[in-house]
């Protein structure tokens, strides 16, 4: 069922993009032609644009995350040797560097040894090697038909989104005839606020990284752009997602300069407070009508109990509850009220 699942989270998510195509594509489009294939172009250019997007963000990130690795390579015998000389020089470690020194020169003799006990472990090793890389191998290609046969059942549901729409209605409609409208009306809050909450926080994430760019280019930090855009990118993990992109972007300043490596953890933790406790709550939270102190409970929960997956869910399902919890204490308040006005204006006649 997996590749099914995927196929429908796909969909959903391009749902959005496509929506916002067919309401602002081709409005003064006269051409019957252009207009009867309007649902297959915008989903084409939903498609082409979540991977446009996806592939901009690896375009800015891959090549300057390999050029840093390639300049840690480069500079990493230098900076052994030069720590290695700075603790032989420091009169305190003297006499252990000795030592040291003595133990590499005494271990030199049994180099050869070691050689031809690694050359052996690794002879022995082949078989076991070889399973795994079969192992690899046929569990990235299960991955790659996984999402291949989820992208085609994604396509099927959206271009027939009405009809199996249609279709699930009057199915609850003739077997649940009592509870149609209830079922209704709560698929439909879930949905609202699903859909709010995507939008929220892929707007969250493209504020937290502009401020992330605008930041590290007023401090002088090396790769602004490229680490602010890995940071709006991971920011869609709710909360905890800047701070692997916050990793990535220190780790790659330290190849330049550790202090600034420093500096820069201390502006991201700065910045990931400011997102956390006043921009995530408002931008997502009124997006979905949470407020501020239950976005970050829901995250809290969600994250504990299926980690990244469990904060994706938790936010939306939480807005759709507490909507759901409150209109029904209202409705309950609303008719105890008037059940009391009754009974008052009985008693006073």
């Amino acid at each position: 069922a997996s590749p099914l699942i995927l196929g429908a989270v796909i969909a959903y998510m391009l749902n959005i993009i496509m929506s916002f195509f067919e309401r602002h594509y081709l409005k003064k489009c006269k051409f019957q032609v252009v207009i009867s294939q309007k649902r297959i172009i915008c989903m084409l250019l939903s498609f082409v644009s979540l991977v446009g997007i996806i592939f901009l963000i690896f375009q800015l990130v891959l090549p300057e995350l390999v050029n840093c690795f390639k300049e840690l390579l480069k500079k990493g015998p230098a900076v052994i040797e030069s720590i290695y000389l700075s603790l032989k020089d420091n009169a305190n470690l003297a006499g252990y560097m000795e030592i040291l020194d003595q133990n590499i020169v005494l271990d030199q003799g049994m180099l050869e040894e070691k050689i031809e006990q690694a050359i052996q472990i690794l002879l022995n090793g082949v078989g076991g090697m070889m399973n795994s890389v079969f192992l690899a191998v046929t569990s990235l290609v299960s991955w790659v038909v996984t999402l291949l046969v989820g992208v085609i059942f994604s396509i099927y549901l959206l271009l027939g989104k009405e009809q199996i729409g249609q279709q699930i209605k009057l199915l609850i409609c003739t077997y649940l005839p009592k509870y149609h409208h209830k079922i209704f009306y709560v698929t439909n809050t879930i949905n609202h606020s699903f859909h709010n909450f995507i939008v929220g926080q892929c707007t969250e994430a493209v504020i937290l990284g502009s401020l992330c760019i605008v930041g590290m280019w007023l401090c002088r930090f090396p790769y602004a752009v490229m680490i602010g855009v890995l940071v709006g990118f991971t920011a869609l993990i709710p909360i905890a997602g800047a701070y692997i992109g916050a990793g990535v972007g220190a780790f790659m300043i330290f190849t330049v300069s550790p202090v600034k490596a420093v500096f820069f953890l201390v502006f991201i933790v700065v910045l990931q407070q400011l997102e956390g406790n006043l921009i995530y709550p408002r931008v997502v939270g009124s997006s979905i009508g949470l407020p501020g102190i239950w976005v970050l409970a829901a995250i809290t929960i969600g994250g504990g109990i299926l980690g990244i997956g469990g904060m994706l869910v938790a936010v939306p399902l939480t807005a759709a509850f507490y909507q759901l919890l409150r209109e029904d204490v209202y409705d309950r308040t609303k008719i105890e009220v008037i059940e009391e006005t009754l009974e008052e204006e009985k008693e006073e006649s």
